[in-house]
């Protein structure tokens, strides 16, 4: 899909879903990594994930653009347009935009336990991702020495 036919698309998709157009540009940003997509408040644009329509498909692409023109269509007519607002949820509902997006297979994050640590004491164990300093800090069931095992 090149940018002609998203623009069309998001503007077909205003025009169907909420009957109203849409007057600002549509465009892919192969730097969004975390997002499906994004309502940019200064210059009115959206700008949508292009690896969402690629690894999940068309239907995702529509729920994200839904998404999108919530927060863009509540926006320009003053009213509530961030996540948390009543208006934005009734909105999204009523035209079934979603509500998340899917996470990309490539940006799982698994967290890695690197540091553990034992209270001599307890046996307590610590899993810990960043490393401690055992001189400062003791057990927190019976204030015992801690020493690092991994």
């Amino acid at each position: 899909m090149d940018r002609e036919e998203l623009q069309r698309l998001v503007e077909h998709i205003s025009e169907e879903s909420f009957g109203l157009p849409f007057k600002h540009e549509a465009r892919f940003n192969n730097r969004l990594r975390t997002t499906g997509g994004r309502y940019l408040l200064r210059s009115h644009d959206i700008e949508l994930n292009p690896k969402q329509l690629e690894v999940f498909g068309y239907d995702a692409l529509i729920g994200i653009i839904k998404h999108e023109l919530c927060h863009y269509h509540l926006h320009l007519q003053n009213k509530g347009y961030r996540h948390r607002d009543r208006d934005f949820k009734e909105l999204l509902a009523a035209v079934d935009g979603s509500r998340y997006c899917e996470i990309l297979p490539d940006m799982k994050r698994t967290v890695k336990v690197e540091h553990q640590y034992q209270c001599s004491d307890c046996e307590t164990v610590y899993r810990r991702k960043r490393r401690m300093d055992t001189n400062r800090y003791v057990c927190g069931k019976c204030r015992g020495k801690l020493k690092k095992i991994k």
